[in-house]
């Protein structure tokens, strides 16, 4: 889906016929509001108005590139300022980039697709700053986890007061506990709550991204340093700059990776692959894992300095079975959200279906409760969920074929269960079984692929 969030840039340009090149480029692109300038201290008297970025000559009459850059950061620190320059000189693109600089383009052939690209870049991280922004919006300036996260048991409430002291530090935190408890859910809270809760929050699954493409999408890539890198592109360190980078299922990072891992938390600075340039980040980390991180080091497949560079606050969720009542709110929440976003008369459970939820292991935690409470919601024949509609292991909703699962059963037959079950009830639609089940379209693609699942 292309992008639609406005850029607002400045291009600072004395040279007319330039200006009007790198003006006439990037407004190819609608969302690209733009102004020129010939001077310095025209630009300086027009940041007033807050560009998104500045593309700025390094040699103007009125001030040279390291300068300006420097009186632009100290009066508008969020802009993204790449500087063009007519020589290529390393030591001062690094120096630059080492200043602020969003990056360092020179004259040539190429100019126009790598600005192009970078814009992109940028317009990506705005989309995501305001993502964040409406999210704010939604759940007040101070985020409160009790808002998102339902509990009144011991446990939760246990896990609200770890919340608030990760809050008010900028320690990092790694998260375990079991597939579908909510770590992402936990994380936010804890950016939210945080002084960075203004910044980006920047989530990325390890496990869901192929392990060749892994490092580029963390650190980023030149043009060129690959087959298929057709373009520069920033990585995830770099779009959380100022705010928090939360990396899931860490526990899949392979150990050549975790060695690049651990260089780059210690030396808080990042080289996109294909480059010698080192870019600074400052970006709060947190982690999770549904594995023993422990066992692994134990066992040689994690190595034992990053995990103690990764530890920080430990927080271990707790699982479903664990809350006792708090399956009750939460089925019944899940309940009145899907029916609210459905247009359908609102769905209750009757005393069977509550005794029965509250007797089941639910291996799949959470995130298994809102697919069988969504799917009970479609089923049913009347406003009341009756036992029959709910899919539980080792039960048959009416109209549903389920496989065959035993006690043994492993967490990933349970989860192919589920996302069949969603894509019969929802006539085979991957895209709408994905967003129902909040996973991605592509684990389903595979799942198909491997014969886990299928359409018919």
């Amino acid at each position: 889906m292309p992008i639609s969030t406005p850029v607002h840039i400045f291009i600072v340009e004395d040279n007319a016929w330039y200006g009007e090149l790198l003006e006439y480029r990037l407004s190819q692109n609608p969302d690209h509001h733009i102004r020129r300038f010939t001077t310095v201290q025209a630009c300086l008297d027009n940041l007033g108005d807050k560009p998104d970025l500045i593309t700025l000559d390094f040699s103007l009459p009125d001030g040279q590139g390291d300068q300006v850059l420097r009186l632009i950061k100290e009066r508008h620190p969020e802009v993204a300022v790449i500087v063009i320059s007519g020589q290529e000189d390393v030591r001062t693109a690094i120096s630059l980039l080492h200043q602020g600089a969003y990056d360092y383009l020179v004259k040539d052939d190429e100019t126009l697709d790598r600005l192009w690209n970078s814009v992109g870049n940028v317009q990506k991280q705005l989309q995501l700053r305001r993502e964040n922004e409406q999210l704010r919006a939604q759940i007040g300036q101070k985020y409160d986890p009790q808002r998102a996260i339902l509990g009144e048991s011991q446990q939760i409430k246990h896990l609200f007061a770890l919340i608030d002291k990760a809050g008010r530090a900028n320690i990092s935190v790694s998260l375990s506990g079991e597939t579908g408890t909510g770590k992402e859910l936990v994380a936010k809270a804890i950016h939210f709550r945080s002084e960075r809760r203004d910044r980006p929050f920047v989530a990325v699954n390890v496990a869901a991204i192929p392990g060749e493409l892994l490092e580029s999408e963390l650190f980023g890539h030149e043009k060129g340093a690959f087959t298929g890198a057709v373009n520069r592109r920033i990585g995830r360190f770099e779009e959380a700059n100022k705010g928090t980078i939360f990396l899931d299922e860490i526990s899949e990072l392979d150990l050549s990776l975790q060695a690049k891992l651990l260089r780059v938390l210690q030396e808080r600075e990042v080289v996109r692959v294909g480059s010698n340039a080192p870019i600074a980040f400052d970006a709060r980390l947190m982690v999770a894992t549904h594995r023993n991180l422990e066992q692994e080091v134990r066992e040689g497949r994690f190595r034992e300095d990053l995990y103690y560079r990764l530890l920080g606050l430990p927080i271990m969720l707790p699982p479903l079975r664990e809350r006792g009542a708090d399956i009750l709110l939460l089925a019944n929440s899940f309940l009145q959200d899907f029916c609210r976003q459905n247009s359908m008369v609102a769905c209750t459970l009757s005393d069977q279906a509550q005794a029965l939820l509250l007797q089941y292991n639910f291996p799949g935690n959470v995130r298994e409760l809102k697919a069988v409470m969504e799917l009970a919601a479609v089923l049913a024949e009347g406003e009341v969920i009756q036992p029959q509609d709910l899919s539980l292991r080792g039960e048959r909703p009416q109209g549903v074929a389920l496989a065959d699962s035993g006690a043994d059963e492993s967490l990933r037959h349970q989860t192919a269960a589920i996302v069949q079950r969603y894509l019969q009830a929802y006539n085979g639609n991957i895209l709408q079984v994905a967003a129902r089940l909040q996973i991605g379209k592509s684990t389903i693609y595979r799942m198909l692929q491997n014969k886990e699942i299928t359409l018919s």
